[in-house]
């Protein structure tokens, strides 16, 4: 399958020409980087500014996806094509105009929450769950009009159904998976995932190990048992994969991402039993040298070509084209 295209919804690794080397080994085609957590307007130009830098020196391993259309020129080039995500609203503060200027500058998709109560809505860590606010209200609707992904992944459930019915157009939960193969915070359950096909969303598994079933010990027969049943639940069209990888991040990172500026004390995130450390990953899906395990895996359980096409990148490529084209009046 040398045409196939692999794109991953999420990751957050430490990027450099070692990690570009490993997507390219592992035929990835576009992945979808975290561009920031909690930082602000002024923090996240900065790290678009740094990005910019390693656009100009390793110009013959990656390349920007300013249109859905640059992956098929990163497919044909060879390089890895990069996209920019926000995995929190934190970035457009509290100005509705911030959600076009990122979106101009490239940023593809943002989270309404990053675990905790935001402006826009609940995060799955926070006991109360309001649903969405009225600012998320007029968010997700400037976010449909400018082409960019609604995120659900670090939300709570009523907040999470809220923003599939508000969305003028399928959203996304880009890093997460069902609550039947393992119970944390973070997974998410039937309803939502019935509720997220039945608009047309998608859902990127997670191979992240505090999503899994026995952590790094899950075996990959048993995630391909969990993408089959979930295939089964929400359709073909509507899985991906979001692996969630965050390699050679140092421990200050996880409390970053974790911690932002909102506690003196340590969020754990994921249970206390795990910290305070990253999580090993099953030997599996060490690095994104290793996507081809997760295709063999799939052929190994029946998944004809089509579908295995689907849910390593078409899935994805098709709904970043329809936020893209979501309007007359889209920026693009």
């Amino acid at each position: 399958m040398e045409d196939l295209i692999i794109i991953d919804g999420t990751q957050y690794s430490n990027w450099g020409p070692d990690i570009y080397e490993e997507m390219r080994a592992g035929g990835v085609t576009a992945v979808h980087v975290t561009l920031a957590y909690w930082e602000n307007a002024r923090e996240t130009l900065s790290n678009l500014g740094r990005w910019n830098r390693q656009f100009e020196q390793y110009r013959q391993l990656i390349m920007p996806i300013r249109r859905i259309a640059d992956i098929d020129v990163a497919k044909q080039s060879g390089r890895v094509g990069i996209m920019f995500g926000l995995q929190n609203c934190a970035t457009i503060e509290d100005d509705i105009s911030l959600v076009e200027v990122f979106a101009a500058l490239g940023v593809r998709s943002m989270q309404l929450t990053y675990n905790n109560q935001s402006l826009l809505a609940a995060g799955c860590y926070e006991s109360d769950d309001a649903g969405i606010t009225r600012y998320g209200k007029v968010v997700i609707s400037e976010m449909n009009r400018v082409g960019m992904l609604v995120d659900m992944s670090h939300s709570a459930e009523r907040s999470t159904l809220e923003a599939i019915d508000l969305s003028a157009k399928p959203i996304v939960i880009s890093h997460a998976n069902p609550s039947f193969f393992h119970p944390a915070k973070r997974n998410k359950p039937d309803a939502v995932l019935k509720a997220l096909a039945a608009r047309g969303g998608l859902l990127g598994l997670s191979l992240y190990p505090f999503h899994l079933k026995n952590g790094p010990d899950c075996t990959l027969d048993e995630f391909i048992e969990m993408m089959l049943r979930t295939i089964d639940l929400m359709g073909i069209d509507h899985v991906g994969i979001g692996s969630d990888l965050c390699q050679n991040q140092p421990y200050s990172v996880l409390e970053w991402m974790r911690n932002g500026r909102w506690t003196k004390a340590t969020d754990y995130g994921e249970g206390k039993a795990d910290a305070p450390a990253w999580p090993k990953q099953p030997a599996w899906f060490a690095s994104s040298a290793d996507f081809p395990n997760l295709v063999a895996g799939m052929r190994k359980h029946g998944l004809d070509d089509d579908s295995i096409r689907k849910v390593m990148g078409l899935n994805w490529y098709r709904i970043f084209s329809e936020a893209e084209h979501v309007s007359d009046h889209s920026i693009y």
